[in-house]
């Protein structure tokens, strides 16, 4: 059973550091930022959980059915990553790919303490609750001193698993498939890594989150298994009966000259072949949806509105749907997984074909972080713009990826790439 109890903070963007450098010591953190993003389906400013009370972890096999009886069964909060590659569960389709990072398909776990902070208000919620403990931690972590952190990354080179040769090809069969007729869209993603790499997990989420931004911020650990996560996407959300996806397709370049920028965010906007690439795959998060909605109510609420970020502009669509209150969480995140933005059209054929063109496992990259709580609601981030680690391997990875469809020129989805992981460069090699 759950206790909680409500604090007033006057200082939340101090408590949030606070939190993440206090939630080190456990070996299970989950700490999500919205970084104040001020839109309709933010429920949080910020969600930190830790400490596992009980946890599943397991791979593609038979994956959803055994969360399924997790997270029926527990009716607690939960909170943990579903990998791209339990499209091995819901399809005949197998990751033969190179895995450096060997994490699992899926790991979740129910926290013995959560925090939630909305505006100045941060509820503590606490699993078997000992005396005192609610002051004890509070005390503790709204008096922490932040470390001072001398840097001690020690990177090899950072190295990209597709040439530049290499990726212009594969994107030039991946137009032959288009062409052919057997895919619309698919999105086509490269590894860059580095081999014995000694990170400190924080001080790297840090800057990422620093020169981003994001709404969906993520720095979560699992023993020595970390994601550092800078995305700007959701992937799915459900409030009751409603349920939210807001796939991400069209992207450019900031410019710190105003005018400039100014006339970057209308290219965008105007871009006829950024705006077929949202548009399709709006229909398939659309006919994804359709699967568990109740009959007429899958309604695009936004389509193509551009946003702006701090790295670049984006053109977000979003969808929404009914659901009957019979529906399983997770029958409605399987008939949906993995999210259109990082697939493609027709689905099955778009993975089949990055399959065969991609050499890397994408494992947590594209796939979904977040969280279920106790009444069956959950919030999803989309895995990207982001920085994998496995510290016992000394193995880094981040990936990028864009959508190619038939107006797509090889050079400029290569030039995609590099933009989209700038921000991962920048951090990395700062050092």
């Amino acid at each position: 059973m759950r206790t909680h109890i409500t604090k007033h903070i006057s200082n939340p963007k101090k408590i949030k550091e606070q939190l993440l450098h206090w939630s080190n010591q456990f070996r299970e953190v989950a700490f999500l930022d919205s970084n104040d993003y001020q839109q309709n389906y933010t429920s949080y400013d910020c969600i930190v959980a830790v400490d596992a009370f009980t946890s599943i972890i397991t791979d593609y096999n038979n994956a959803f059915e055994d969360l399924y009886q997790y997270q029926s069964h527990s009716k607690d909060w939960l909170f943990g990553y579903l990998s791209y590659d339990l499209k091995n569960d819901t399809e005949n389709l197998r990751s033969k790919n190179f895995d450096g990072l060997q994490f699992a398909d899926l790991f979740f776990f129910q926290p013995k303490k959560i925090f939630l902070l909305k505006g100045e208000e941060l509820v503590m919620s606490y699993l078997n609750l000992c005396d005192d403990e609610f002051e004890e931690d509070f005390e503790i972590i709204s008096s922490f001193e932040i470390p001072f952190s001398k840097e001690t990354h020690q990177l090899t080179t950072i190295q990209q698993r597709i040439s530049k040769k290499n990726y212009l090809q594969k994107v030039a069969k991946m137009l032959e498939y288009i062409h052919l007729g057997s895919i619309y869209e698919a999105n086509f993603c490269m590894e860059f890594f580095a081999e014995k790499a000694t990170i400190n997990p924080i001080a790297v989420y840090e800057k990422l989150d620093a020169i981003s931004e994001p709404p969906f911020a993520t720095f979560f650990k699992n023993k020595e298994q970390y994601l550092l996560s800078a995305s700007p996407e959701r992937y799915l959300k459900k409030v009751g009966k409603k349920v939210i996806s807001q796939p991400i397709k069209g992207t450019a370049r900031r410019s710190f000259d105003l005018e400039q920028d100014d006339f970057l965010k209308k290219e965008l906007i105007h871009s006829e072949k950024e705006r077929s690439e949202n548009i399709m795959i709006v229909d398939l998060v659309r006919n994804d949806l359709s699967h568990t909605a109740t009959k007429g109510s899958v309604v695009v609420e936004e389509l193509c509105e551009v946003y702006t970020f701090k790295q670049v502009h984006q053109m977000i669509s979003t969808i929404v749907a009914s659901v009957d209150a019979t529906i399983s969480p997770i029958e409605i995140i399987r008939t949906t997984f993995p999210m259109g933005s990082m697939t493609g059209a027709p689905k099955i054929s778009a993975m089949k074909i990055i399959e065969e063109l991609e050499v890397t496992k994408r494992g947590l990259y594209s796939g979904a972080v977040g969280y279920f709580t106790p009444s069956g609601d959950f919030d999803f981030n989309v895995v990207i713009r982001s920085i994998l680690y496995n510290a016992k391997k000394q193995y880094l990875s981040f990936s990028v990826g864009s959508a190619i469809t038939a107006q797509s020129i090889p050079e400029s989805e290569y030039e995609e790439c590099l933009l989209k992981a700038k921000a991962m460069f920048e951090v990395l090699q700062n050092n």
